[in-house]
Order: C-alpha cells, then sequence, then structure tokens
C-alpha cells in the first residue's frame, strides 16, 4: 500500500512542500485547506499535470474543507494558520494559531491516530505543545519543523562567506525557533575542518546574528508573507527522512523530559527520524557558555507556552461566563423578566 501525506495547510509553504515531495514519488498527496472554495484543489490539479513532466507517480488531490481523504495519513503537516508580517514576531502570532491549530487536530486525530505530526505553523514550539496536548499522541510523533530549517540558513551564509559548496557545510542549530537559536560553531564543519578554523571570530557572530533573523530578513524584503521555499524544502527533509524510515538525524523541535536539563518543553535538538517518528534524541556535550545560551532559549520557549496556558485559562473562564449569561437568558424568558449582566438569577 502506498504511504499518504497530507498538508493542512494549502499556503505557500504547505502547497511548495507537497509537490517537492510529491517528486520524490514516496507517497500520495492530500492537501486541505485555502482562503476559498477550490483553491486546493486548483493546486492539486496543477501538482498532478506536472507528474507527466517530473515522472512521478503520486496521486495528488486537494480539498477546502473536507477532512475525509486525510483518513490513514502516515504524515500530517500542519502549516495552516496566519503568517507573519512586518514588525511582527512569530510570538504575535499566538492566539489566533493556537485556535486554528487546536481545532485542526481535533478533527485529524479521530481518522488519522497512527500519523506523525510534523508543526510548521508559527511560533513553532509552542504550536507543538498545542499538538501534543490536543492529540495525546506520544512524543515521538509530535515535530516541529524548525532546526532543519535554522540550519539550512546557517549553512547558507557560511557557503557565502567562504565561497565553497553547500554540500561541504555542515551546520548545526539548537534550541527555539526563533531569536533565542543557538548556532553552534564548535558543531558546525566545512569538509570536516571546524568553521571556527575558517572565519574570524567576529565575523562569525555576525553571521550566526544573521541567522537568527533569518525569517525577520526575508519577511522584510517581501513586504507582504514570509518564507516558503526553504522552510518547505526543510519539511520534505523530514517527511523523506521518516518515510524512507532513514534513521536520519536532523534538528528538530522535540519533547523532551529530562534531556540537556530541560524536562515538559518542545526545543530544538538533534534527532534520530525513522518510519515512527523521533526514535532518538541524540545528546551533545555542550561548554558552560553554550548551555548556558541553549536553556536561555528554552526558557524563551517555556515563557511562550506559559503565557498560551494562561490564555486558555481566559479563554476558560469566558466561556464560562457565556453559559452562565445564556442559562441567565433562558430563565429569564421563560420568567418575563430581563437578567442583570453577571448577576445570578435565583429562585423565588
Amino acid at each position: 500500500m502506498r504511504k499518504k501525506v497530507s498538508f493542512v495547510g494549502a499556503g505557500n509553504v504547505g502547497a511548495t512542500a507537497a509537490l517537492r515531495l510529491a517528486e520524490l514519488d514516496l507517497a500520495d498527496i492530500v492537501l486541505v485547506g485555502g482562503v476559498h472554495e477550490g483553491m486546493s484543489a486548483g493546486k492539486a490539479l496543477d501538482m498532478a499535470e506536472a507528474a507527466p513532466l517530473e515522472k512521478h507517480h503520486s496521486r495528488i488531490s486537494g480539498y477546502t474543507n473536507d477532512f475525509d481523504e486525510v483518513a490513514g495519513s502516515d504524515i500530517v503537516v500542519i502549516s495552516a494558520g496566519v503568517a507573519r508580517r512586518p514588525g511582527m514576531s512569530r510570538d504575535d502570532l499566538l492566539t489566533t494559531n493556537r485556535d486554528v491549530v487546536r481545532g485542526l487536530v481535533e478533527r485529524i486525530v479521530p481518522i488519522a491516530g497512527d500519523a506523525v505530526f510534523i508543526i510548521v505553523t508559527n511560533p513553532l514550539d509552542a504550536m507543538c505543545h498545542v499538538v501534543l496536548e490536543t492529540s495525546g499522541f506520544p512524543r515521538t510523533r509530535v515535530l516541529g519543523m524548525a532546526g532543519v530549517l535554522d540550519s539550512a540558513r546557517f549553512a547558507t551564509f557560511i557557503a557565502q562567506e567562504l565561497n565553497v559548496s553547500v554540500e561541504n557545510v555542515s551546520a548545526f542549530v539548537l534550541g527555539g525557533h526563533g531569536d533565542t537559536m543557538v548556532p553552534l560553531p564548535r558543531y558546525t564543519c566545512v569538509a570536516g575542518i571546524p568553521v571556527t578554523q575558517l572565519i574570524p571570530s567576529q565575523r562569525l557572530e555576525e553571521i550566526i546574528e544573521r541567522t537568527r533573523n533569518g525569517g525577520s530578513e526575508i519577511v522584510n524584503l517581501l513586504k507582504v508573507g514570509s518564507a516558503y521555499y526553504a522552510p518547505a524544502c526543510a519539511v520534505k527533509e523530514m517527511c523523506e527522512a521518516i518515510l524512507k524510515d532513514k534513521k536520519k538525524i536532523l534538528p528538530c523541535s522535540a519533547y523532551l523530559q529530562g534531556e540537556y536539563g530541560v524536562d515538559g518543553l518542545f526545543v530544538g535538538v538533534p534527532v534520530k527520524l525513522g518510519s515512527k517518528g523521533m526514535e532518538e534524541i541524540i545528546e551533545v556535550d555542550l561548554l558552560p557558555q553554550e548551555r548556558e545560551a541553549f536553556l536561555r532559549s528554552a526558557q524563551a520557549v517555556r515563557s511562550l507556552v506559559e503565557a498560551m496556558r494562561r490564555l486558555n485559562g481566559k479563554d476558560s473562564l469566558k466561556s464560562q461566563a457565556t453559559g452562565q449569561d445564556n442559562r441567565q437568558a433562558r430563565q429569564a424568558k421563560r420568567r418575563g423578566s430581563t437578567p442583570r449582566p453577571g448577576v445570578p438569577l435565583t429562585r423565588e
């Protein structure tokens, strides 16, 4: 039986990743979502018509709000949500995208209970928490696409600086997917040579800072929208590792349970990917200053998650208050009176 990968969110990232994966001929593709009726179906048909030219046999289908074809998916990629605009941080997206992702997972889990989730929606590490808690899945089957993209950006800037092939660069980035990410020059090599021996420290710090702001740089240049070619390729890389059971080590946002001194939090670390998702978290030795930077990045993620949970609490209280007001209104209607807001009705 052919594998199936569903992309929930058929915008630039989801659709581009779907096309890249289809061209590998590893799985059938399902697109779900779109800002208007027919958008996903149109993109799917366009991709399908490219199959004779690319010589792949992936069946590609698209739907706007119909999740039936997601059933039995081996991988579900969630990229739905609001994209960043100039001046907007990933964290600004917290409330809106939390609600979007939670609603999607509630619809997907009953029909794709064995899938591996790959999360792309920002703020990514926080959205991973939403998926884990909403789905009830084990941590091995909920992963965030973060470090693959951040490492690719780091590698790009190093290759440009040294005027070498990108294939020669092996970059290493840990931490949350944001401004506190931790590129590690000590574990970054060019043809096996530590990059610290090839680039002066001051210039290397400038490259590290550019990596941290890589997404913002593109957002500011585009004016409308955010990066999608590199994020889509990062998604494809993770999907390929899982579908082929490669046991490939890639930096992903994973739920830590004591690894690296962090417990109960999604943070970017090296992960071995296989057919069931995360098979192992690889721990490397960190120097004191590297560990401090990593824990600082983890704390930034934790603060965001805690903020989201406070919002959850407020939403819960608001929902309870609304329910109470509705009950009061029904009682008042039966009695022919009007309730005062916030004052509970009592039996006479």
